[in-house]
């Protein structure tokens, strides 16, 4: 399942009501589970279940999510069963800033992975969790990545929050949903942005040209994204800035996407990023970007409404050590 959702295993019939007749498949089924509970799989799921064969009606197997629908349609979804937890819990360190029984806030090093993945099976922060937390933890959002409503890059620091309870994961992934968490992100940025303060607006989806890049696409493609940024201070004579920059929305590499398609990507940065300009070179500038390791961002603040409590929570800290390493180097040059 996908985070946040959650179905019962096996068989469960949807009959089409009216109101949905000629609709997609998909989403009429996904309209029609979520009238019956409130805590129903998402439209991606369903779609995901018609293309793995798990949808029939009376003719057969349905493998087309765009099908149309007729109201008096009967449908039969055969949910799997839920898998048991693979992810081992692994005691690894956690720099742990606010707990209690429904949430846990964590500031993340750069180089630590949120959840297993391929390339990244264990070691994660996931497996911290689950041998912090324990069995609280598991299931919660899913077996995959329990907890989790929100994400940090494998080399971005800074904070995140994972919820422990059911109700926590609920709450979190609505508030994440209509961007109303508050996300603060530092970058040190090669040059200067014209403009001192400002949005940049741009749908982001997978690029046609390489598919593990994301990008800003046009012609009604991609997912809308707005970054809202100011610019902190310019270092190294102008041939790069601190700029921090809040998330309007949440796309994948928003950040990075963002301040590459404005001719100012992260320093250190391997997908977005760009050679160093020639200046930078004889100035000791890519030396001190090359001992940064990594991409020059940090999320170092996070505000949010507690989804039980519903008191304000925000949570600030200053800058991860290696960025202001690098700042104060630039400052210098």
């Amino acid at each position: 399942m996908s985070e946040g959702e959650h179905a019962p295993a096996g068989p469960v019939t949807v009959t089409i009501g009216p109101d949905a007749n000629g609709e997609r498949l998909d989403r009429a089924l996904a309209a029609a589970l979520a009238g019956q509970s409130g805590d129903a799989p998402s439209r991606s799921r369903i779609k995901a279940l018609i293309t793995d064969g798990a949808v029939a009606d009376t003719a057969g197997t349905i493998s087309d999510p765009s099908r149309r629908v007729k109201s008096g349609q009967v449908f039969v979804i055969t949910f799997p069963e839920t898998a048991p937890a693979a992810i081992a819990a692994q005691a690894l360190p956690l720099d742990v800033v606010f707990e209690d029984e429904h949430l846990i806030v964590i500031d993340k090093p750069p180089g630590l992975v949120v959840h297993p993945a391929p390339g990244n099976p264990d070691r994660t922060l996931v497996n911290a969790l689950l041998a912090h937390c324990g069995a609280s933890l598991s299931g919660i959002g899913g077996v995959a990545r329990p907890g989790i409503v929100h994400r940090l890059d494998k080399d971005t620091s800074g904070l995140l929050v994972v919820a422990k309870t059911d109700a926590a994961h609920h709450g979190l992934a609505a508030q994440f949903a209509r961007h109303s968490v508050e996300r603060v992100y530092a970058a040190v940025v090669w040059g200067t942005p014209r403009l001192k303060r400002g949005e940049i607006a741009g749908a982001i989806g997978r690029s046609p040209r390489d598919r593990k890049k994301m990008t800003v696409l046009r012609g009604g493609r991609g997912k809308p994204a707005l970054t809202r940024y100011r610019v902190v201070k310019t270092l190294a004579g102008g041939a790069a800035s601190l700029v921090e920059c809040q998330l309007a929305t949440g796309r994948t590499h928003q950040i990075r996407v963002h301040l590459a398609s404005i001719g100012h990507p992260v320093l250190g940065d391997p997908v977005y990023g760009r050679p160093a300009p020639r200046r930078a070179a004889t100035s000791g500038i890519t030396d001190a970007v090359s001992r940064l390791s990594r991409q020059a961002l940090d999320a170092f603040t996070l505000g949010f409404e507690h989804p039980v409590s519903h008191k304000m929570l925000r949570f600030q800290r200053e800058y991860h050590k290696d960025i202001k390493t690098l700042i104060g180097t630039l400052e210098a040059v």
